[in-house]
C-alpha cells in the first residue's frame, strides 16, 4: 500500500511540474479560517456479500471448505510490549541504612568502636550498591552516594573519637546525659 505523499509543488495528469504558488501576506480583512471541500474520490471496492461477512476469520493456514472449523481456533491477539521500570538497587539501600546505623553508633559515644565497624560495612554496602547501578534500569545512585558520604563520616568522627582528640565525643563520655543537662541549663528559666 502507497502511503499519500504532499508534495509542494502541484503536478497535472502528464506528471510535468506546474509553477509554484506564492505565499500571500494575510490581511486583516479576510477571515482568518476558510472551509476548504473536496470531492471524495470514488472506490473501486466492492462491499463484502452477505456470505463473505459471516464466514469466520481465521489466522495461519487457510480453511478449505472440506476441512470443519473447530472452536479451539484462537484469534491471535497481539500482546503489549512490556516496559522495563527501573528498580532500585537494594544493595544500595542497604548500604545507606547500615551507614546511618553506624553514624548513630559512633555518636553515642561508648560505642564508637562498634560504630566504625558498622560503618565499614555500610560503606562496603554502599560501594557495592554504586557499582550494581550502573547496570542498566537500575536506580539508586543517590542512595548509594549519601551512604558512601554517612559511612566515611562515620569512620572519621568514630576514630578521632576514640584517639581522643574531640573532647565532647569519647567512650568514656555520656553525650546523651549530657546534652540532656546542657539543654536544661540553657532552657529552665525561660519555661
Amino acid at each position: 500500500m502507497r502511503m499519500p505523499t504532499f508534495s509542494r509543488t502541484a503536478t497535472s495528469d502528464t506528471d510535468e511540474t506546474t509553477a509554484r504558488v506564492p505565499v500571500q501576506t494575510r490581511r486583516d480583512d479576510e477571515p482568518t479560517t476558510q472551509t476548504i471541500t473536496k470531492p471524495r474520490p470514488t472506490s473501486t471496492v466492492t462491499p463484502p456479500t452477505e456470505t463473505e461477512r459471516s464466514r469466520p476469520i481465521t489466522v495461519g493456514r487457510p480453511v478449505t471448505p472440506a476441512e470443519p472449523v473447530t472452536a479451539s481456533a484462537k484469534p491471535v491477539t497481539a500482546e503489549p510490549a512490556r516496559v522495563r521500570r527501573p528498580r532500585a538497587s537494594g544493595l544500595a539501600t542497604v548500604g545507606l541504612i547500615v551507614s546511618i546505623a553506624g553514624i548513630a553508633l559512633v555518636l553515642s559515644g561508648p560505642l564508637a568502636g562498634w560504630g566504625i565497624g558498622v560503618a565499614g560495612l555500610g560503606l562496603l554496602l554502599s560501594v557495592a550498591g554504586l557499582s550494581a547501578t550502573r547496570k542498566q534500569h537500575v536506580a539508586g545512585k543517590g542512595d548509594a552516594m549519601i551512604g558512601i558520604a554517612v559511612s566515611i563520616g562515620a569512620i572519621v568522627l568514630g576514630v578521632l573519637a576514640l584517639n581522643g582528640q574531640l573532647s565532647w565525643l569519647g567512650t568514656d563520655t555520656q553525650p546523651a546525659t549530657n546534652l540532656r543537662e546542657w539543654l536544661d541549663a540553657q532552657f529552665a528559666n525561660r519555661f
